[in-house]
């Protein structure tokens, strides 16, 4: 018969829930953000909505000053054993708020958000509460928080990528992204109730230690994995998870775009590194799972069917968003190079990837929105002639897919040769993967290069005025994404050395 606990055992939970709140101030902060937001957008209703894309900018700029107080803090688990802050999510914290950040950005200077009369207020709240979300994706230690984490993402993706309801292909691409979402996600907790059902636990740590104390059946371990791998996948974009990914892309609103191929591809990562390499048991010595090297396998297929089918793909493509959904599928493939190594050099190679990831894609729609305001098209051959006519935009589309392409002296050279450095340094079985990564950059060079050479060297079928004048906020944070994007390239250590504090951790436990 059940019991009720006692008043001393109620007494010491919520002195633990205050205790954790303490340690919880970022996420309070933003959830706060979230309903500022709301109750601005009910009682002014603000037609223009800068009140709105101003709060929540200042907004997620102060989060940034709760996150750095986490620093004193690290190592801390809170919530019973749920939650933890260490270096690791604290550097996935700082990622996704400047995602948020950019993603503001992107969307005050578009004016296909813009132009709407009504409706923009929810936007900048599901924005926030995407940043929430994803930011609970990088310290949840518990089956039931990544859960939580992951559906309040997901559910806020959904409605921003169909919120030009009024245009078919939104409302299609929305739809889309639902059905592929609810299925990815039916088949994770399928996978999360096997592995409680072998271990009786829901903390990742202690599913590792059960796992490992009181051994396993490898065929029912592997068939959770790879359902589990398949709610993951789906957020990363990779192949056979990728589908919805094309169409959502060019469906949604360019800001959002630019948002989920960005923030939400990191969140998977972030979610994919810390339970697979904590929940999941591996080797000691090299890092391979008992028994053999299965899932390390599986994401070695996903990796090189994710580089070879993003790339090619991509080459038959003329809209500029599809074109970045099939490049984003490709990188999502590199990215998977780095967990694959399974060590710090790795990890701190996937992360580092991410950082030179944020700064060219966004600085690729950024200037895609640009260009859509003033040609009214995201079609590549409409890009005809804009070199000369908008100068800024040209120099800073062909940097940004320069960096894409992994070309120096670009932040995302470094970030490729730190990738195929940690695959070359593991050993000869790993230097057909980087093979493989070196060839099909040299694929994407082609259908990356369309674009400056629509801009520069063929002129456009329409009449055009000599210069096209856009606003100066897209050119100010047009021109520093390209600064900061070649800046990196040059001087990269301050990048290097916070991808390698984030992986820390991981290095003393795991490596």
């Amino acid at each position: 018969m059940y019991e009720l606990p006692s008043g001393a055992e109620i007494q010491a939970i919520i002195t633990t829930l205050k205790s954790s709140a303490a340690y919880y101030l970022p996420e309070i902060y933003l959830s706060a953000l979230f309903l500022v937001l709301i109750l601005v957008d009910l009682i002014f209703r603000p037609k223009k909505h800068h009140l709105l894309s101003i709060i929540s900018l200042t907004g997620l700029a102060g989060s940034l000053w709760f996150i750095w107080q986490q620093h004193a803090i690290t190592g801390q688990e809170i919530f019973f054993g749920m939650y933890v802050i260490d270096e690791f999510a604290i550097f996935f914290k700082y990622f996704f708020v400047l995602s948020g950040i950019l993603t503001v950005l992107l969307s005050m200077s578009s004016d296909e958000l813009n132009s709407r009369t009504s409706g923009l207020g929810e936007y900048y709240v599901l924005v926030v509460g995407m940043v929430v979300g994803m930011v609970m994706m990088a310290s949840s230690t518990d089956l039931v928080m990544i859960l939580v984490a992951m559906e309040l993402v997901s559910l806020a993706a959904y409605v921003l990528t169909g919120y030009l309801k009024r245009e078919r292909r939104s409302t299609e691409a929305s739809l889309k992204y639902l059905v592929y979402g609810a299925v990815s996600s039916g088949l994770m907790i399928y996978g999360f109730s096997i592995l409680y059902g072998l271990t009786g636990e829901t903390n990742i740590s202690e599913i590792s230690s059960v796992l490992l104390s009181r051994g396993y059946d490898p065929v029912t371990l592997m068939i959770a994995s790879i359902m589990i791998l398949a709610g993951i996948g789906y957020k990363v974009g990779a192949v056979p998870f990728h589908f919805w990914s094309p169409d959502v892309y060019e469906g949604a609103p360019i800001p959002v775009t630019a948002y989920l191929s960005v923030a939400s591809k990191a969140a998977g990562i972030a979610l994919l590194i810390r339970f697979f390499y904590v929940a999941v048991p591996h080797g000691p010595e090299n890092g391979a799972l008992t028994p053999g090297s299965e899932w390390l396998l599986l994401l070695m297929i996903l990796s090189v069917a994710s580089m070879v089918y993003g790339n090619v793909v991509a080459l038959w493509q003329k809209n500029v968003k599809r074109l970045l959904a099939y490049s984003s599928i490709a990188h999502a493939g590199y990215i998977l190079l780095g967990i694959i190594v399974m060590d710090e050099l790795g990890t701190q190679a996937t992360l580092f990837y991410l950082l030179s990831y944020l700064f060219m894609n966004f600085g690729a729609f950024l200037v895609a929105v640009i260009i859509a305001n003033k040609t009214g098209s995201e079609n590549i051959d409409d890009y005809r002639g804009l070199g000369r006519r908008m100068p800024l935009a040209g120099a800073a589309m062909t940097v940004f897919l320069i960096s894409l392409v992994g070309l120096p002296p670009t932040v995302g050279f470094i970030g490729k040769l730190m990738i195929f450095s940690a695959l070359l340094a593991k050993g000869s079985v790993f230097v057909w993967l980087a093979l493989v990564g070196i060839l099909t950059s040299v694929i994407s060079l082609y259908y990356y290069m369309l674009i400056p050479l629509n801009m520069y060297l063929r002129e456009s079928r329409q009449p055009l005025p000599d210069t096209i004048k856009t606003g100066f906020l897209p050119q100010l944070v047009t021109a520093g994404l390209m600064l900061l994007t070649l800046y990196f390239g040059l001087f990269f250590t301050p990048l290097s050395d916070f991808a390698h504090f984030a992986v820390t951790l991981f290095g003393n436990q795991l490596y």
